[in-house]
């Protein structure tokens, strides 16, 4: 199994849980199981198209997926994802 780290400002959405297992195959079928297990997180990963919303990064062992294969990127089962949220405000 696969563990999804989920940030602070999420896990009001994940019963507080800092993370979740899930049994999948790639990331995105990780995504998939995260927001069916708990279905209020799914608005703030996904669009109304059910696309990745563009502020989500995800990780995998410290790398941005997107500089992988994407959702497609494989796990091999013990992978840690993490789950990271852009910030974005101040001054410029």
């Amino acid at each position: 199994m696969s563990i999804i780290r989920i940030p602070s400002p999420l896990r009001p959405y994940t019963d507080n849980l800092k993370e979740v297992e899930v049994n999948a195959s790639n990331v995105g079928e990780a995504l998939v199981a995260l927001t069916e297990r708990y279905p209020r997180l799914k608005p703030h990963l996904y669009d109304e198209n059910g696309s990745l919303r563009a502020y989500v990064n995800i990780f995998l062992q410290q790398e941005d997926v997107r500089n992988l294969r994407g959702q497609a990127t494989p796990l091999t089962g013990d992978d840690r994802l993490m789950i990271i949220p852009s910030i974005a405000g101040g001054r410029s």
